[in-house]
């Protein structure tokens, strides 16, 4: 072999997870080597997922504010799409936090090496870099932080321009006139919200009875019903059993449903499925690390596998695959290796669709409530009442919080509505605090703003909310 290292440290994937345990690790004093197959540092989430799904979803907000605007006496032509000017745009925000990751990690002389790597025991990699060249590195400790890609569907897996997964339809050429998004969860929707606001006629195409079947149907109803005016269709319980492209670049489609098949044809369709955890490449039985039953990497706490110098962290470790749990869990393992007594025990794990409304919710869900048969309360507020809502034209949208049976501990929360994302980190520290509505209610919001609808939705609870008349029983 050309190269032979040594480090204490290594950590494969350099996401959200893996620069973030890269970077506690160095600075506890650990010496670090973090490989990525990439050479732009940020894994998914800056460069193919979160950061660039979230600008175009910045784009499609202010196109559809640009459409409503005329219920408050502002009209506007329709807007002038210059595709390359947006992913110029986009690029450059990635292309900006690329080297802001690349300077922190130089800052804290981590050893950084753009290559493929795999096990050949529980100490050693094997490495090759982008140039080809073999390097073999010896580890006292290693973080798996190597994430997932998008789910492929055997029956479905065609090599087509056509045929789109994600990170495809982030680098559109092209405005579709006619789209199938397959899958109704985060992903398809996000995209579909895109597509739609830029012109496309949206079908959304779901296996499941509905649409992000993890979230409470009254969050998700102002959604649907936006989907409902602005999709072309939406099938539900609905498999997609074929796609057969054609000559001139468009895509035949067999649907099936319950009692009936069917066909239609779309200029592009974009394969929404699901993420799959990147494992297959790495080889570890050669570390001793043996998969679950659903193809994840089993860890404790203290995010440890089997191996006992061996962790692993993010969507290699199961659900929610979320880029602020990898970055707390590659926090706890970098500690834990450090010495220090960290342990992965959130309360919560906040979940946000970026959607028009934007949904968002921490904790219990009613779904989970009465599938578990826990008696709660629940208090909601709607954003009709809220005078900031009314301001921004945004009243389409409500809070709500759960809670036991005697108000004395918040089981969850859940927003849709504008700014939802931002929201709910305020219904996150009250789940870490053990806070309860009254604590929450009794902290003064600024008004007029919509977090004052957490505080309202807290006064529904304790009996003493003033901005809404609810008789007593």
């Amino acid at each position: 072999m050309d190269n032979k290292l040594n480090t204490e440290l290594v950590v494969i994937g350099s996401g959200p997870g893996g620069y973030t345990a890269a970077f506690r690790a160095a600075d506890l004093g650990i010496s670090v080597t973090l490989i990525d197959k990439s050479s732009s540092l940020g894994g998914v989430c800056l460069n193919r997922g979160c950061i660039p799904s979230k600008s175009l979803l910045h784009i499609s907000k202010i196109i559809n504010e640009a459409k409503s605007s005329a219920d408050i006496g502002l009209s506007f032509n329709n807007p002038k799409i210059n595709i390359d000017k947006i992913h110029k745009w986009k690029n450059q925000i990635i292309s900006n936090l690329n080297n802001g990751i690349d300077s922190l990690a130089k800052l804290r002389k981590i050893n950084v090496i753009n290559g493929t790597a795999k096990f050949l025991s529980a100490n050693e990699l094997s490495i090759v870099d982008n140039q080809q060249k073999n390097i073999f590195l010896t580890f006292d400790n290693c973080i798996i932080a190597t994430g997932s890609k998008s789910t492929v569907i055997p029956t479905l897996n065609k090599k087509h321009p056509s045929i789109l997964y994600s990170k495809d339809a982030l680098n559109f050429k092209k405005v579709p006139n006619k789209l199938l998004v397959i899958g109704g969860g985060y992903i398809g929707l996000e995209l579909a919200t895109v597509f739609n606001s830029l012109g496309s006629k949206v079908t959304i195409a779901e296996f499941l009875p509905s649409l992000l079947s993890m979230v409470d149907e009254d969050l998700m109803k102002p959604l649907v019903d936006k989907f409902n005016n602005s999709c072309e269709n939406i099938y539900l319980s609905t498999e997609v059993t074929s796609l057969v492209p054609q000559s001139d670049n468009s895509v035949v489609v067999s649907f099936k449903q319950k009692n009936k098949e069917f066909k239609d044809v779309y200029d592009n369709v974009l394969i929404c499925a699901g993420r799959t955890p990147n494992t297959e490449k790495l080889n570890l039985g050669k570390a001793g690390i043996q998969l679950d039953l659903k193809g994840f990497i089993p860890v404790n706490q203290q995010r440890r596998t089997l191996i006992p110098n061996i962790y692993a962290i993010g969507d290699v470790t199961g659900n929610p695959m979320l880029a602020h749990k990898a970055s707390h869990e590659g926090k706890v393992a970098a500690e834990v290796i450090a010495g220090k007594n960290s342990i992965y025990d959130p309360i919560a794990i906040p979940s946000v669709i970026y959607t028009s409304p934007e949904i968002a919710w921490a904790g219990l869900t009613e779904k989970e409530l009465n599938e578990q048969s826990i008696k709660y309360n629940k208090g909601e507020f709607p954003w009709t009442a809220n005078g900031r809502a009314m301001t921004m034209n945004a009243t389409i949208g409500k809070t709500k919080i759960l809670t036991n049976s005697d108000n004395t501990q918040i089981l969850g929360i859940g927003i849709v509505g504008d700014n939802a994302g931002d929201l709910i980190s305020e219904a996150m520290l009250a789940l870490e605090m053990n806070a309860i509505p009254e604590d929450i209610g009794m902290t003064i919001h600024p008004h007029p703003t919509l977090s004052e609808t957490i505080a309202n939705t807290s006064e529904i609870l304790t009996g003493s909310i003033t901005e809404l008349y609810i008789p007593k029983k």
